[in-house]
């Protein structure tokens, strides 16, 4: 309660008392007690009165003072919050930088990787070709090698290592002259014995050769390749068919007496061969 309404209330009191007291005289102790009895009911509202304006002072100033603190809270909250706000713009554009740059090296290393792809692929069909280039080279290789290898043939008894190529050509010449087309074979045949003068073929292509120009009338000629094989190769499986074609030649010829002398070589040096079995029958024809 406010202190004038407490003066207010011991004023009218003392009127009451007063008057009362004028009335009875002051006789009535009661009365009296009720009066010390107020008055100290007084005085201990003014003490509590005094310590509720001492505590609503105080209450004032702390509230006062959280009031500044609150305050100052706030503003170093708000400065802490305004650092905090800077440092996280800065840290997110940071980021957006390195994202960037991660973006750009990844773009990047795509790019080298797509051209390491297509220059492995390049390089894949390059190591093809050149394996393919080199398979080819060296099948080539081989058959030009095949081609210049010799290999073992057979011809009239005789074996001996021939060039592929000898053999195409003495093949040929042969199946000519087998044909029946003596006029092809002729050069064939003649051809053959200039270009291969050391080949096995030697001996029967001039047997052939022989046969071929008597078929011709080319006796001279036809002599000349029957002595050859007989000189060349007298132990020749062919070598008494020739001597037996010299004696021939040399009949046509119109030397007889060469004739003759042929036939009595052949019977010497060849007496087991068909050949000498014909010369004998010639010779006594002879006598």
């Amino acid at each position: 309660m406010p202190i004038f309404a407490l003066r207010a209330v011991f004023a009218a009191v003392c009127c009451l008392c007063i008057s009362s007291a004028q009335a009875g005289l002051f006789e009535d102790d009661e009365a009296r007690r009720a009066i010390l009895e107020l008055r100290q009911k007084v005085d201990q509202m003014q003490q509590q009165s005094a310590q509720m304006q001492q505590q609503s002072a105080q209450m004032q100033q702390q509230n006062v003072q959280m009031q500044q603190q609150n305050a100052e809270q706030l503003s170093a909250t708000k400065n802490e919050n305004a650092v905090s706000i800077e440092q996280v713009n800065a840290q997110l554009t940071q980021l957006r930088r390195s994202l960037l740059e991660l973006s750009n090296m990844i773009e990047g290393l795509r790019s080298e990787l797509a051209n390491s792809r297509g220059k492995s692929e390049q390089l894949a069909r390059d190591l093809a070709d050149a394996q393919r280039q080199q398979k080819d080279i060296v099948q080539g290789t081989e058959d030009r090698l095949k081609r210049l290898e010799p290999s073992k043939v057979s011809v009239d008894g005789l074996e001996f290592m021939a060039l592929p190529a000898e053999i195409r050509d003495y093949d040929s010449a042969l199946a000519t002259m087998r044909k029946g087309d003596f006029a092809q074979a002729l050069p064939a045949f003649s051809e053959f014995v200039r270009r291969y003068p050391a080949s096995g073929y030697q001996p029967s292509a001039l047997f052939w050769l022989g046969n071929l120009n008597y078929s011709q009338r080319n006796y001279k000629e036809a002599l000349n390749h029957y002595r050859a094989l007989v000189s060349a190769s007298p132990a020749h499986l062919r070598a008494p068919e020739a001597m037996l074609s010299i004696a021939n030649c040399q009949l046509e010829l119109k030397d007889a007496r060469a004739s003759r002398k042929t036939l009595e070589e052949l019977v010497k040096d060849y007496a087991e061969s068909e050949a000498a079995s014909l010369a004998k029958g010639r010779l006594a024809k002879m006598k």
